[in-house]
This record gives structure tokens, C-alpha cells and sequence, in this order.
């Protein structure tokens, strides 16, 4: 059985969905990979716009709250990827390890088109990172 992992930000829409699509490229056979938000919305234009831009498809994707789980899936992993989802996530029974990865909102970035959609990239490739990394500490451990 793998084991399950959870990202959560606040509104399911960026952050968490980007990393969610990460891992399960990287690593989506051996780990079972969730995302959600403390308040689900839509997923922003520009998160499914980046991603595409270096070959992930979200349209089949879209915002779920962490209620639904609650009491209901045992998680090996939970991933906040902002800071207020870590300071506002609720006790999760049966979470194996919690971790913390703060990202910048990049919904919240004030600025032009252009350079909205830098900060998007720069968020992006931050946690795509991160997820590389992490998947090489995991397997030295």
C-alpha cells in the first residue's frame, strides 16, 4: 500500500495543485497524492496556464476541501504549502509526518500580466523543486 500525501494551502487553486501534479509525475507510483484547500475556490487561470507551459494538463483537475477526509484517509504526509494553511490546518488522526513548505502566494502578486505570470513561474519552479528534493531525501532515508 502507498503512501497517502496531502498538500494544503489555503484555497486549493496554485500551490497545492501544482505540487499535487509534481509528485504524481515524479513519483505517482509510490505515493498515492491528494491536494486541498482550507477554503476550496476555482483553480486560477494562470496556475493551469504555467503548467502547461512545461506539459501537465489540470482540466481534469479542480479545487477540493480537506473536510472531506477528515476522520476518513490516514495520511503518511501532510504538506502545507502556505503559511496560513499551517497555521489553521486542523488536527489531521493518523498523520504519519507534517511538514511545512512555505511558497509565496502567487495569486496575491500585484502587478502587470507579465509579470504575474513570472511570479506563477517563479512559485512553480520553487516547489517543483522542492518536490525534487524532497523525493531525494526521502530515498536516502
Amino acid at each position: 500500500m502507498k503512501p497517502k500525501v496531502l498538500f494544503l494551502c489555503t484555497h486549493n487553486s496554485a500551490r497545492s495543485q501544482m505540487a499535487e501534479a509534481f509528485l504524481r509525475k515524479y513519483a505517482g507510483d509510490r505515493f498515492d497524492v491528494y491536494s486541498g484547500g482550507l477554503e476550496p475556490g476555482e483553480i486560477h487561470p494562470y496556475t493551469k496556464r504555467v503548467m502547461e507551459e512545461i506539459g501537465f494538463d489540470l482540466s481534469g483537475h479542480y479545487s477540493k476541501g480537506i473536510r472531506q477526509w477528515l476522520g476518513e484517509l490516514h495520511f503518511g504526509y501532510l504538506i502545507t504549502v502556505c503559511s496560513r494553511a499551517e497555521a489553521e490546518c486542523p488536527i489531521f488522526p493518523g498523520v504519519g509526518k507534517r511538514l511545512h513548505w512555505a511558497f509565496d502566494d502567487p495569486a496575491a502578486f500585484d502587478g502587470s500580466e507579465d509579470q504575474k505570470l513570472a511570479e506563477f513561474r517563479r512559485v512553480r519552479d520553487a516547489i517543483d523543486a522542492r518536490i525534487q528534493a524532497w523525493l531525494t531525501e526521502e530515498t536516502s532515508q
